[in-house]
């Protein structure tokens, strides 16, 4: 794409909530972006798209929770363009459906900022196909129509065209219109529909957390009521919300849901790895990294690498930071010539593939205590390790160093912080969820440290996945025991461990 002097604003439908369903240039544009603006319902799966550099830009748009005004974001989108750069604006569905797509564009047609827009799936056909519910079906449904149902009511009456609307054949659909389901039932039943019409509300429409209520317009407000239904909701009323064609293809992990924590790039692979097998997974806690490789002692590691004879990974991440701090430091990989290189698992491995390097040792089992062993037979007093790595690195590695009299230098190169999107929400989710995966101690303390009381007495219902006796080995000492541990320590591994419990377990949940 070339480069503009005034930017651009690509407004992209993000679809009806599943990160699977935006589209090919959507997320070309994200992946070609300096900025995203996004709302409440955009996936961090869709925001892992853009570049690491690109600038994340919330903007909060949830019924009864809008945290910035609709004028202030087409204020900020002109800014942005102003700036020269390439922001994607990011809006659930479509951006011309209720999306008020044409309000931003109009704000950058004044502006003269360059724009262009990308259709997405819109909810109001997505997401009751999610469900089953067809909107048009031969010889019962010939048409479909769509409404907001946000803004129905003025001073407690329908809009003048709503018994135009009500009266119409097929099926009819409403858009955010759950707080006003109770005008809405009585408006169509005022203009002649029958109290015994197919009606159903979905919340979450293809979401993990999906929902559906199905009954007639005689008491579908009484069954969201009971369901205690919330909003993002779709309304479905017509002969079609009877019909339930939803997906006969059969999963191992179909009706599961699982919360993921850890960093962007593992828990994208973990979460595809789930959802290829029926899964709805979601990361929960999004791990960051705070690097130090800039810091004095890290520094003083670079200055001084003609001292060490093995440098030792524990994480593709470290790999990753280490390298990044080498080349900051004026430094390049001529100076680790004469180094062995140690991996705790194939993963790290890869990881230090990709920048040109293999690994001298990687031991059988991933995980630390392997590794420390391995690395007591290889090495001796004649050598120095370095150890660049989390500030919550395991203790195994530096006993059984210091058992051999192995010298070495334990460095902090990063530590892992926690990222909470939509923080309000995590009880709520964690509550309908099976499984809670961790892949690293520091993981767990992450995840830990950012809870209530309250909270951690609510993680009594789940079963939660380690990737290894480290990880569980952290977990145990916040107070809880792994219920599974992976029986190899990758994303396959955990996978698996996964499935093999919800086969045991019978441990599904039934939406409908």
């Amino acid at each position: 794409m070339e480069t503009m002097k005034k930017g651009a604003v690509f407004l992209v439908g993000a679809g009806p909530g599943d990160p699977e369903l935006i589209t090919a240039k959507g997320m070309m544009r994200l992946n070609d972006c300096d900025a995203v603006v996004y709302d409440s319902l955009s996936s961090d799966r869709l925001l892992a798209l853009a570049p690491e550099t690109a600038e994340r830009i919330y903007v909060g748009k949830r019924a009864g929770r809008h945290s910035m005004k609709q004028e202030e974001i087409n204020e900020l989108l002109v800014r942005l363009g102003n700036e020269g750069k390439k922001v994607v604006r990011l809006k659930g569905g479509d951006p011309f459906v209720f999306g008020r797509g044409g309000e931003e564009i109009q704000a950058l047609q004044a502006a003269e900022i360059p724009y262009e827009t990308v259709p997405g799936v819109t909810s109001a056909v997505a997401v009751p196909e999610s469900v089953g519910i067809p909107v048009t079906h031969r010889a019962m449904s010939r048409s479909f129509h769509v409404m907001t149902g946000h803004t129905l009511t003025e001073g407690e009456t329908l809009p003048p065209d709503f018994p135009a609307f009500a009266r119409l054949s097929g099926t009819l659909v409403f858009l955010m219109g759950l707080g006003n389901l109770h005008p809405i039932v009585e408006g169509l039943l005022e203009a002649g529909k029958p109290a015994d019409l197919p009606a159903a509300v979905i919340e979450n429409g293809t979401l993990p957390e999906e929902r559906l209520v199905r009954g007639t317009l005689a008491d579908i407000e009484e069954k969201a009521a009971e369901a205690g239904i919330k909003t993002p909701a779709i309304i479905v009323v017509g002969e079609t919300a009877a019909l339930d064609m939803s997906s006969t293809l059969r999963r191992p992990l179909d009706g599961i849901q699982v919360c993921v924590t850890g960093t962007e790039s593992f828990s994208d692979r973990l979460i595809r790895s789930l959802t290829a097998l029926g899964a709805k997974a979601e990361n929960v806690c999004r791990l960051g990294l705070k690097s130090y490789s800039g810091g004095p002692e890290m520094r003083r590691a670079y200055g001084n690498l003609s001292s060490y004879s093995w440098a030792v990974f524990t994480s593709a991440n470290g790999v990753r930071l280490f390298l990044e701090g080498l080349l900051a430091a004026g430094k390049d990989f001529r100076s680790l010539g004469h180094l062995k290189l140690a991996a705790v698992g194939r993963g790290t491995a890869q990881e230090l593939r990709r920048w040109g390097f293999l690994a001298d040792y990687v031991p059988d089992r991933y995980q630390v205590e392997d590794l420390a062993q391995g690395l007591t037979e290889l090495a001796d007093g004649g050598d120095r390790i370095l150890i660049p790595r989390s500030r919550d690195g395991s203790h195994a590695l530096n006993e059984a160093l210091e058992a051999e009299g192995i010298p070495y230098d334990d460095i902090v190169l990063y530590e892992v912080t926690a990222e909470w999107r939509e923080r309000e929400r995590l009880a709520e989710i964690l509550g309908q969820s099976q499984y809670l995966t961790f892949a690293s101690g520091s993981g767990v303390n992450a995840f830990f440290d950012g809870l209530t009381e309250e909270e951690r007495r609510g993680l009594d219902h789940i079963r939660i996945v380690c990737i290894g006796g480290v990880t569980a080995r952290a977990l145990e000492k916040r107070g809880r025991k792994a219920d599974i541990v992976a029986e190899t320590y990758n994303i396959p591994g955990m996978t698996a461990a996964v499935v093999k419990d919800a086969a045991i377990s019978g441990n599904t949940r039934e939406k409908r």
